[in-house]
């Protein structure tokens, strides 16, 4: 969300940023729906204080006894004229946050310009691809091979793009998810939260998701929304709220399912579990002063790709080109996780730096000891993991050719000491 009087001063930049997201340039069009708004207000007040001025000229002509008939009539027809005008300014105000709310934050200047992922700048690459005496198998055939990963089961109770996990490979996501935020909390920081699943409307306007992605959501006849990550609930912990300068940074985790009507583009991965609708991710949030979001934002990526080093999967860190980036994200990158099965690297987590964006949304902001006025913070966000995905990466990775599964050594405490996942399940 921007500040419309930043608008009007940097036409020039705003629109610039906006054609370096592929959108037309927009100033004109913002600054003619506000100045028809502040034209309206200025009738409004205008209005105002001539009949101000003409109900002491009443008073004054009561007091020496004359007839104050016509300026009466003129108080009542004022009267109109301001309401008219109150509801011009009010319209306008409307049109004007309505405009403003469905354009995307502007990139950071180190973003490089692209029209999709084919402009996607590779950063760093960590381990090495691991070879295999035989075909890898994707996700999908080692799950169904054990006997621990359902489809069809899915598919009779809800339909396409869910799954049933069973037995083990239902202990190992959720030996993944204590696992990161195990790792979130006692080393990096992290506060682990469990917010709700269920927000309302002003929520997802809060971090950008409404008014325009509405059709990517599920959404209840009673107006709950099913949250599409943590993301959501945990930024919006701060909406509304001046904090003190001192409880920054503000750090959160948060394991939740996350559910998304929208899965991915018609055709894509509709076999397996990288593209569903309802999936479990672990989340980071970062409340921060501007000055130290740039900083956060490689920070937060780093813990993420802690994960993935703790687990022995090879990745590489991607900056994202601005036709790529999420609408709210000034800069992100992603990472990608090595899957054998396919041959490829996949998004595992997404790390972005909204800067002011979704604060000036939440109204969000924070003052330093002393000082008179507040500043907007600045929020950050990043999957640490999707652990779904996670999964995904651990059974191709550590596939064995007789179809068995060796459970990573940084997860066999969480598995009750299990090291290998067999079909019959010793």
């Amino acid at each position: 969300m921007f500040d419309i009087r930043w608008v009007r001063e940097n036409p020039e930049a705003f629109d610039a940023g906006l054609r370096r997201r592929g959108l037309t340039a927009a100033s004109t069009a913002l600054t003619a729906l506000d100045q028809g708004r502040r034209e309206a207000l200025a009738e409004a007040q205008r209005i105002q204080a001539e009949r101000n001025r003409v109900a002491k000229e009443i008073g004054a002509r009561k007091r020496a006894g004359r007839d104050a008939a016509d300026l009466l009539a003129a108080v009542a027809a004022s009267k109109d004229a301001e309401a008219a005008a109150e509801s011009r300014a009010a319209q306008a105000e409307h049109d004007l946050e309505q405009a403003l709310a469905v354009i995307p934050n502007l990139p950071a200047v180190d973003v490089p310009d692209g029209p999709d992922e084919t402009a996607n700048i590779e950063v760093r690459r960590w381990g090495e691809a691991p070879q295999f005496a035989f075909q890898p198998r994707e996700h999908f055939d080692i799950g169904e091979g054990l006997g621990l990963m359902d489809f069809a089961a899915a598919a009779k109770l809800s339909g396409a793009r869910f799954v049933v996990l069973k037995g083990a490979l239902a202990r190992l996501e959720r030996a993944l998810a204590s696992f990161m935020l195990d790792l979130h909390t006692a080393e990096f920081g992290y506060t682990e939260v469990n917010p709700p699943a269920l927000v309302r409307d002003h929520v997802l306007f809060g971090t950008g998701q409404l008014p325009k992605f509405g059709d990517d959501l599920f959404h209840t006849t009673d107006d709950y929304w099913l949250i599409p990550t943590a993301e959501v609930p945990l930024t919006n912990l701060v909406a509304g709220d001046v904090l003190d300068a001192a409880t920054l940074p503000i750090r959160t985790t948060a394991m939740t399912w996350c559910f998304r009507a929208e899965a991915g583009a018609a055709g894509r991965d509709t076999r397996g579990m990288i593209r569903q609708h309802q999936f479990t991710k672990v989340e980071l949030v970062s409340i921060v002063r501007p000055e130290d979001s740039d900083a956060e934002l490689e920070r937060m990526t780093g813990c993420a790709e802690a994960v993935l080093q703790r687990l022995g999967l090879p990745y590489r860190v991607m900056l994202l080109c601005t036709g790529d980036m999420g609408f709210a994200a000034r800069k992100t990158y992603d990472i990608e996780v090595w899957l054998p099965g396919q041959g490829r690297y996949r998004e595992i987590s997404s790390c972005s730096n909204c800067g002011d964006f979704q604060a000036r949304r939440m109204r969000a902001r924070y003052r330093e000891e002393g000082a008179k006025g507040t500043r907007f913070v600045h929020t950050l966000n990043g999957s640490g993991l999707a652990v779904g995905r996670t999964l995904v990466a651990v059974l191709e990775a550590y596939q064995q050719p007789d179809g068995s599964v060796t459970v990573p050594e940084a997860l066999r405490p969480y598995m009750g000491g299990l090291e290998v996942i067999r079909a019959d399940g010793t």
